[in-house]
């Protein structure tokens, strides 16, 4: 079988970046299934937005001469052609320099590079799937957009976070068709860069529930002072926080030496070193969803829920390896190339766009000095694939 060609459209290409991250695997390949795998596809042009002094792009692309840096997204795609040479486009627009809004949301380029890809498209009378790194833009209209346009075109679209194909602690899902009534998601990190990841943690879970995915009407962020005063209320569940922190392998309880009990609920806002944050999101169909970044009491991901018949809480870990390694962007990769050989997402395109909606619902709210935010807009129906898409090796 030949390779396939693909094009890179990045915004910075330096260490830790994603594109370091995902389009070094295609180059040198990485771990899977007990094995190096060396993925069939060879990434043969670049587009690269932002040079910093760390750039390695000039570097990639001397050792592999067979990738060529281009100085313009249309030139990547056609490899300065008149027509759409490549199979397939990787858009990673993440990291960089790029001012931010007055909601402090950052403006990624990826509706604007994706426009120019899909504008070299048409001019060329074709198509090819196309991967979006992470949530779609920060902008629900264009996310929408972005979906429409790849349906109405016809190409394989496929986007989101890693966080949903990491490997999980333990390595479990509920079963397809559960009834669930409650999710919760414990997450380092902070709004407009970890929300989305977090959401994408609860979202991969909670859309295998009876009936699939309806989609979400309203949602209510919580920050600060407040977060501390939601707790106490008789919304708080406290069951699913425990069940979340007794899977985490980095929550600290505040007494040296006992990391392996739970912290009192007292000394948890001594234990945050960030400002914390939370999102409550109401589905359509009744299911309330918890998501809430505090950085300092975890440094992980972890995923709680509640179901019925029998009444159960289900849990487990998100397992993210060190900075040093990320081999949670193994099967992104994965996924990714299997896009590119098949020309279909190995999962739906519509969670991607529920949980950039989210986000972006869930930043308006803080902007919006933490009140609740109706979320018409975000009635996206999907059906999960069969099974699930998690790391399992």
């Amino acid at each position: 079988m030949s390779r396939k060609r693909i094009a890179a459209v990045v915004t910075e290409y330096r260490r830790y970046s994603h594109a370091q991250h995902i389009v070094d695997r295609f180059l040198w390949g990485y771990g899977w299934g007990n094995r190096h795998h060396l993925p069939p596809v060879e990434v043969v042009s670049l587009y690269v937005d932002q040079f910093p002094d760390s750039d390695l792009s000039r570097d990639r692309s001397r050792q592999f001469p067979s990738m060529k840096i281009y100085p313009s997204i249309r030139e990547a795609v056609t490899e300065g052609t008149d027509r759409v040479t490549v199979d397939g486009v990787l858009l990673i627009a993440e990291h960089g320099n790029y001012p931010r809004n007055e909601k402090g949301q950052k403006l990624y380029p990826r509706y604007e590079f994706f426009n120019e890809i899909v504008s070299t498209f048409r001019d060329h009378s074709r198509s090819v799937p196309v991967f979006n790194d992470k949530h779609l833009s920060w902008n629900w209209e264009w996310a929408r957009e972005m979906v429409d346009t790849s349906k109405e075109m016809g190409f394989g679209f496929m986007a989101g976070s890693s966080v949903p194909i990491a490997p999980r602690l333990p390595a479990m899902d509920f079963p397809l068709g559960s009834e669930v009534t409650d999710a919760m998601c414990i997450a380092v990190g902070g709004p407009d860069g970890y929300d989305i990841h977090a959401l994408e943690a609860i979202q991969c879970m909670v859309e295998r529930r009876r009936g699939g995915e309806t989609g979400v009407q309203a949602i209510q962020a919580y920050r600060g002072d407040s977060v501390w005063n939601w707790m106490k209320s008789d919304e708080w569940d406290q069951s699913l926080f425990e069940s979340c922190l007794c899977r985490s392998h980095t929550v600290r309880s505040g007494s040296e030496n006992l990391s392996h009990v739970l912290p009192r609920k007292e000394v948890i806002p001594d234990l945050v070193t960030q400002t914390p944050t939370i999102y409550v999101c109401e589905y359509r169909d009744g299911l309330k969803v918890t998501m809430i970044l505090m950085e300092g009491l975890v440094a992980d991901f972890t995923f709680a829920a509640r179901l019925k018949n029998p009444n159960r809480i289900f849990s487990t870990q998100i397992y993210l390896p060190p900075r040093e390694v990320c081999n949670f962007f193994n099967p992104l990769v994965h996924h990714t190339e299997s896009l590119f050989l098949t020309g279909k997402s190995p999962y739906p395109i519509e969670r991607t766009l529920l949980t950039t909606g989210m986000t972006a619902a869930g930043i308006e709210s803080l902007w919006r000095d933490q009140s609740r935010i109706e979320t018409p807009h975000l009635d996206v129906c999907y059906q999960p694939t069969r099974h699930s898409t998690f790391w399992r090796s």
